[in-house]
């Protein structure tokens, strides 16, 4: 099926990986492959890097399994397995020398791909307000604790622009956000939104990583982002003020020269 609301160039695809294992994703563009994983709003949050990135690059967007009504897995239930799934589906597609770029758990998505990378299919990260670490006197905003307009809060620089009420949606999109919601509890929920044991182990990732941060974020803080970069052997901070958890929403030209500086070896 060729283009997308989101991307009109864009065509979906289906990996079908191995037995129940199968991933729906949006490809566009030519160049050096780059691989945008999304966080828990799912493939419309970051629907805007890959239009962007899709001018030079080949872009792939995949919908983590079990959001959007996707199916997912009984034996895919950590960001682990989300890890080793989407390996499988560079190895599927074949493709090397690939950037990921993941905001909030896609972040944590992409690190742990990057660890578990034998086959050196990745050749360098970009985090965006990623969560995945532990980091003391940095607990991260707990969403089903704070409720839609709670999450807006932390989450947005400018709020009152971007939260839209779920009662106002219709039904259907109601019940999917409440799906999307419980695959993420079940993939991130236990420990919360982080791996105890992955801090210490980012140092062993070598290849470049970029994380950017909106600076107004309360659901991971920028010391908390600070502390994410400095864990690695090669990184770059890189601040977007007057931007929350989606830099790339409230602050996209910033963000995306940010990015774009980075894929041609320098920071914007």
């Amino acid at each position: 099926m060729s283009g997308t609301a989101a991307n009109p160039s864009a065509v979906t695809r289906t990996a079908d990986l191995r037995p129940n294992l199968s991933i729906r994703f949006e490809q566009a563009g030519q160049g050096r492959p780059v691989l945008i994983l999304h966080g828990g709003g799912g493939t419309p949050t970051v629907a805007g890097i890959a239009r962007h990135l899709a001018d030079s690059a080949f872009t792939i967007l995949p919908t983590h399994p079990g959001w959007h009504g996707t199916p997912r897995p009984d034996d895919l239930h950590s960001v682990a397995d989300l890890a080793r799934a989407y390996l499988l589906l560079l190895d599927h597609l074949d493709v090397s020398d690939v950037t990921v770029i993941g905001s909030s758990i896609g972040g944590w998505i992409a690190t742990e791909m990057a660890l578990q990378d034998e086959g050196k299919r990745i050749s360098s990260l970009v985090l965006v307000n990623a969560v995945g670490i532990k980091v003391e006197g940095q607990e991260i905003a707990d969403p089903f604790v704070l409720g839609p307009r709670g999450l807006a809060e932390h989450a947005f620089h400018e709020p009152d622009k971007f939260f839209i009420d779920p009662a106002s949606l219709p039904a259907e999109q109601q019940a999917m956000q409440r799906a999307n919601m419980a695959t993420m509890r079940v993939i991130a929920g236990a420990p919360f939104m982080h791996d105890p044991q992955l801090h210490a182990r980012l140092g062993q990732i070598m290849i470049p990583v970029l994380v950017v941060w909106g600076t107004s974020d309360r659901v991971v803080t920028t010391a908390y982002g600070q502390a994410y970069a400095s864990a690695f052997t090669s990184s770059r901070f890189a601040p977007v003020p007057l931007a929350g958890h989606l830099p790339h929403l409230e602050q996209p030209a910033h963000t995306f020269a940010i990015i774009d500086g980075f894929m041609q070896g320098k920071l914007a």
